[in-house]
């Protein structure tokens, strides 16, 4: 199965209101102002989108909501992360319905699967739809790391055609490349590790800070597939203070807190997250309030 997936794929935020209820507007304005920044694609209820922390119904709702604002425009894709297999099956099902482009499957919530139980998962996910799937391996926080080995195993499942690699060990790309080639397209998951995996080979990133620095996170996408190092460089020594944002525990608050700050979106996330307060927040509004000071002036597109 083949797909075009390549460049910036936002893992975009889910707004909510003050009371923690769906803000769908709100959503789709921040959606809309990522395709006008140049986003080539988007991943929907992943971890950024807070997928855990949505009923079974709002997941569809957002889906079916936000379909309409991308209009085709761009691929669109869902987070799969669900408690169970089966539940995991019913999702990905639902999704083809809504005629999405693709899903990101996580492993199954809350239990630690083992490499065999991970690999039925996801071969079981597989065979549930039509639908190209991307595997989205994130041992840091989801404690099960699916090892280049295991993906030469399920080469063999036509529909699994993209990795997005966060295991935060970039040689993984390498590794990858050299055990099964091109079979997979891989994607950089770890945003203060994107330029090294794009000069590794990564042909697209999925990315957490682009809801708050969009225009900054093309323009260093096009820096380094244009192979101008230099400024790419410049730009990204720049951006990392706010890319390790992205690899913290409480990395939704604090992207969207940086959302807010510039005013792309809300800060306020869904229990049992909450915004941060007292010193952590100084910290962070810091960080943030740093960068948009000395904001790189960038070369129009």
């Amino acid at each position: 199965m083949k797909v075009n997936w390549k460049g910036v794929f936002p893992a975009i935020t889910t707004q909510f209101r003050q009371d923690q209820s769906l803000d769908l507007a709100a959503t789709a304005k921040h959606l809309e102002a990522m395709i006008q920044a140049g986003i080539h694609g988007v991943v929907f209820l992943g971890t950024v989108g807070e997928n855990t922390a949505l009923e079974y119904e709002e997941k569809l709702t957002i889906l079916r909501e936000m379909k309409g604002v991308v209009r085709g425009r761009i691929p669109m894709l869902t987070g799969v992360a669900e408690y169970t297999t089966a539940l995991a099956c019913r999702f990905a099902r639902d999704a083809e319905k809504i005629a999405l482009d693709g899903l990101m499957v996580l492993p199954c919530m809350v239990y630690k699967s083992d490499e065999r139980e991970t690999l039925a998962h996801y071969r079981t996910v597989a065979k549930a739809t039509g639908m190209p799937v991307m595997v989205y391996n994130n041992p840091v926080s989801y404690s099960v790391d699916i090892v280049p080995e295991a993906f030469a195993r399920l080469a063999d499942e036509p529909n699994l055609v993209a990795i997005k690699e966060s295991s935060e060990d970039v040689r993984r790309i390498t590794d990858l490349r050299n055990m099964v080639g091109n079979r997979y397209l891989l994607f950089g998951g770890v945003d203060d590790l994107v330029l090294e995996s794009i000069m590794l080979g990564a042909e697209g990133w999925i990315s957490g800070l682009v809801n708050a620095f969009p225009d900054e996170n093309r323009a260093l996408w096009d820096l380094a597939i244009a192979g101008k190092w230099e400024q790419a460089r410049e730009l990204y020594r720049w951006y990392t203070p706010l890319l390790h944002l992205d690899t913290k525990v409480k990395l939704v608050q604090y992207i969207k807190l940086a959302m807010q700050e510039t005013g792309l979106g809300s800060e306020m996330v869904r229990t049992p997250r909450l915004p941060i307060e007292g010193a952590e927040r100084e910290e962070i509004l810091g960080i943030i309030r740093k960068a948009i000071a000395c904001r790189p002036v960038l070369a129009a597109r």
